[in-house]
């Protein structure tokens, strides 16, 4: 087990087709997870993450800030204390509309789930 603070993770800078975006890589398969790693992201104001799709799924939680999900032909605004589910597959990109930093948590299958 493992217990530790997430400010205690480097955040590196997310660059390709993104905008002020950092991630912090959590919880790794290096730290012995086998099934999924956790991403926590902050989003600063104007900022977003790719618009992209993969062949697998995504878990959020939205722990601070506002922004609007944007899908292959659609946007859902979203705020603190949201969960979202992104299928496998989908099109997707988060967006910081808010005046703040924008802050999440994602969950999403550890590197050898992601080949199955």
């Amino acid at each position: 087990m493992r217990v530790i603070h997430y400010s205690e993770v480097p955040a590196e800078r997310v660059e390709e087709d993104a905008k002020g975006v950092w991630i912090r890589w959590v919880i790794r398969e290096e730290d012995g997870a086998k099934n999924f790693v956790m991403r926590h992201f902050e989003i600063e104001p104007g900022g977003y993450t790719p618009h992209h799709t993969h062949p697998w799924e995504h878990e959020v939680f939205i722990l601070g800030g506002s922004g609007v999900l944007v899908g292959e032909d659609s946007e859902t605004e979203f705020g603190e204390g949201d969960v979202i589910f992104v299928p496998a597959s989908e099109k997707h990109q988060f967006k910081n509309t808010g005046r703040g930093s924008l802050r999440l948590l994602c969950m999403i299958p550890s590197k050898d789930r992601c080949k199955l």
